[in-house]
């Protein structure tokens, strides 16, 4: 519907300032008080300046050229000149029609056809299972990748991490010891060492020679406890195979890994440095280099070699970004935790220093902040398998897949999220993700009562017309916003909004059903009532599948 609005204005504008050019796409958003219709619209406002005419003088000539249209009920000009409009009854009854027809497409578009985006997303070091914070990234990034690829976009899912570096070096030396007999309790075990009971499966597994196959790598454990180089090597890979493990129970799949190690190992990183250096950004003080980012807005220059030698951690980051860059993304976006805020300003200021083209503000960044598990009002702190901290396997086993996605994105990633395990696994309309699907499994249901009491669903003899109740009107508002949450939610990177969509229109459908009655002796009103339901099935499966989440059909 608010695509209808915006055709109209365009065409209208055009007829009554043709020497001027019209947005093709003019604002226009959904008023919050009905007094003031449904969509205002302040184009009048934007072309002021062209037209060289009052706001209101300007849309009065745009109302004008409007003519009649059987989809709008009137408009009017409000305030400084504000275009209000009143949508009539069959404008929102053929919202129904267009979700029906489109299915699985309905809220799906085009606009990014043609372009590609890289999100990274998780990036976990190989050193331990997933804890939750990886989950809330997992949740967040898979499902901004399906809002871009619901609104046309060629998305690639991306997973970085560092197979060597001191946090492996002493994953190496944990697993080491656990072949040799040690436990974290024993004197001997290295001081800072990894402490969960996975290390014991893991040099279990090695010390029997067991194969793992990992992202570009088939590693065979060794019986030798001594040898540092095979139980590195087998650990990274034995840990990389069971983040995935995780991930795929958690319906994340990536397209590529990349290793920091590689771009060590190519190149990437001493050309990147060579780079900044020919740039003229760069100069050496107290025996370092250092990168001249306080010429992009960073607080302070920073050390880009160390005087003892080796770079610092920010440097392969830039050498990687360039590389994404090279590789045609264009548009890229980072999903990291709150802690790497402090990362943003100096990768993007090496990003610029390239002098290579790179924008300002690229990439993005969508950060998140820490989850606390709480069960019986206290919080879960431990794990087990983990040893200090709650992993996204221990949720995952807890409330299921669905639940845990849902409440991992559920609010606003900046903002510090509770995952509730007593409420993720309860039954009743306070769990949103109960409540959501419960909605669509109550519409399966209606239609399995239809059949067990010989009756058939028939659109063709429904009459539409008579679907004019509260219920019924607030139901097929909340389909229609549908295309506008999916295109808004991918262009602010807000996963959050489609959560909080599904929850308003659950609600608005309880609500008609606790109303109404659908298998009723009256045809046409029966068929008008399950083709709305039929509608509403329709999104909010649609919806779900853009969180990941399933749409049962029973519960």
């Amino acid at each position: 519907m608010k695509a209808l609005v915006q055709d109209l204005l365009v065409d209208a504008a055009t007829r009554a300032w043709p020497d001027i050019d019209i947005p093709a796409d003019p604002h226009v958003e959904r008023t919050r008080d009905a007094a003031h219709g449904d969509f205002a619209s302040n184009l009048a406002m934007q072309l002021t300046k062209a037209a060289r005419r009052n706001p209101r003088e300007i849309a009065q000539a745009i109302v004008d050229q409007l003519g009649d249209d059987e989809r709008i009920a009137r408009v009017e000009i409000a305030g400084p000149g504000f275009i209000n409009f009143f949508l009539a009854p069959a404008a929102f009854r053929s919202v129904i029609d267009q979700v029906i027809e489109a299915g699985e497409a309905y809220g799906r578009s085009s606009e990014g056809a043609g372009r590609k985006v890289l999100i990274e997303f998780v990036s976990a070091n190989p050193t331990g299972p997933l804890h939750v914070g990886h989950g809330r990234q997992a949740a967040i990034g898979d499902c901004l990748a399906r809002l871009y690829e619901a609104i046309g976009w060629q998305v690639t899912r991306e997973f970085y991490y560092n197979d060597a570096g001191n946090q492996i070096e002493m994953l190496a030396r944990s697993v080491a010891a656990r072949c040799a007999g040690l436990t974290p309790e024993d004197a001997d075990w290295p001081e800072g060492g990894y402490r969960g009971e996975y290390l014991a499966d893991l040099a279990a597994a090695y010390l029997e020679g067991a194969t793992v196959v990992a992202d570009d790598r088939e590693v065979t454990g060794a019986a030798d406890p001594n040898d540092m180089q095979a139980i590195r090597e087998f650990a990274v890979a034995y840990l990389r195979r069971e983040q995935d493990e995780d991930l795929r129970a958690f319906g994340v799949v990536f397209d590529n890994y990349a290793l920091e190690s590689a771009l060590y190992a190519n190149g990437s990183v001493e050309a990147t440095v060579e780079a900044l250096v020919a740039a003229g950004h760069t100069y050496e003080a107290d025996g370092a280099l250092w990168l001249k980012t306080t010429d992009y807005d960073d607080d302070k220059d920073r050390v880009m070699r160390k005087a003892e030698g080796g770079y610092t951690y920010f440097v392969p980051d830039v050498a990687y970004h360039r590389a994404k860059w090279e590789r045609g993304f264009t548009h890229a976006i980072n999903v990291q935790g709150a802690d790497h805020h402090g990362t943003i300003a100096r990768v993007r200021a090496g990003l610029q220093a390239l002098d290579i083209g790179i924008p300002q503000g690229w990439p993005a960044y969508v950060l998140h902040q820490m989850v606390t598990v709480m069960r019986g009002g206290e919080e879960v702190k431990l794990s087990k398998r983990a040893g200090s901290y709650v992993t996204v396997r221990d949720l995952i086993d807890e409330v299921g897949r669905d639940a845990t996605r849902y409440f991992l994105v559920a609010r606003k990633s900046d903002s510090h999220l509770t995952f509730d395990i007593d409420l993720a696994r309860s039954q009743s309309e306070d769990n949103p993700v109960y409540y959501i699907q419960y909605a669509h499994a109550r519409i399966a249901s209606v239609f399995r009562q239809l059949a067990e009491q010989g009756l058939a669903y028939d659109r063709d003899s429904a009459d539409m017309t008579r679907l004019d109740s509260e219920h019924e009107q607030r139901l097929i508002t909340a389909l229609s916003r549908f295309p506008e949450v999916v295109a808004a939610a991918a262009a602010d990177s807000a996963v959050q909004s489609v959560a909080h969509y599904l929850r308003d229109t659950a609600d608005a459908f309880h609500s008609y059903y606790n109303a109404q009655k659908f298998v009723i002796e009256d045809t046409g009103l029966r068929n008008a009532r399950l083709t709305l339901i039929t509608a509403a099935r329709q999104v909010i499966a649609n919806g779900l599948a853009l969180l990941g989440v399933s749409a049962p059909e029973r519960m």
